[in-house]
């Protein structure tokens, strides 16, 4: 279920957090010398081979062993800011908001109130309100940030097993009820797109910005999909 920041959903409660069990993982971007580094087209990685190689054969790219200490230690690059995808429903969305200090979770919510440690659960998180006042304390490290997961299955590939992506997107937070009443709507498994999509704008002192944001479009039903004659 979507976080607890949006008026219009005020009873909204969060899904609970699935466990580890999928075969790789989503990323718009990686680290380079310790720097986060922004991608235009989709990372994964991996620690099964076979899976790597599958990845590349869809999406282009090559796989690539890696020096990380993670399990996931292949990494493919790809050739490709959109994928169709296979969400189970709702419950494929995990999300809350968290604040670290170091390695140590200090806050841990749903916008509303507390989802940790447990002799806080249930309390008044007396986070803000608004989104943008929220997004701000976040930026002063005074609020948290949100922490969204999503599984799925690679629609050409749907026997590979579940991917995850992990996002920190405000962007994608900020519309994640939308993707979650699309998936009910659907009422079993969807097929859908998952995308880096390019945002550009110019900010009020005339300085050009520009980044790529997650984005979840349901399509239609999964079985409706499959249905369908191929050409």
């Amino acid at each position: 279920m979507a976080l607890r920041i949006f008026e219009t959903d005020p009873n909204a409660k969060p899904r609970a957090t699935f466990s580890d069990d999928t075969v790789g993982r989503f990323h718009g971007g990686k680290q380079e010398n310790g720097i986060p580094v922004a991608l235009d087209r989709w990372r994964v990685t991996t620690g099964d081979p076979d899976v790597a190689a599958a990845v590349a054969q869809l999406m282009g790219g090559s796989p690539v062993e890696t020096d990380s200490t993670s399990e996931n230690f292949i990494e493919v690059l790809t050739e490709q800011e959109k994928v169709k995808v296979v969400l189970s429903g709702p419950d494929a969305i995990s999300s809350d908001l968290k604040l670290w200090n170091g390695s140590a979770l200090i806050h841990h919510c749903d916008g509303v109130e507390f989802l940790s440690p447990d002799e806080d659960k249930g309390k008044p998180c007396r986070c803000p309100e608004l989104m943008e006042d929220r997004k701000n304390a976040a930026k002063s490290k005074r609020g948290p940030s949100p922490s969204i997961a999503v599984t799925f299955r690679l629609a050409e590939d749907y026997d590979l097993g579940l991917f995850r992506l992990q996002t920190g997107s405000w962007k994608l937070a900020e519309v994640l009820h939308e993707v979650e009443n699309a998936l009910d709507r659907v009422g079993g498994e969807a097929l859908a797109e998952l995308s880096l999509e390019l945002v550009e704008f110019t900010t009020k002192k005339g300085r050009d910005v520009s980044y790529r944001k997650p984005v979840i479009r349901v399509l239609k039903s999964w079985n409706d999909a499959i249905a369908e004659p191929t050409a």
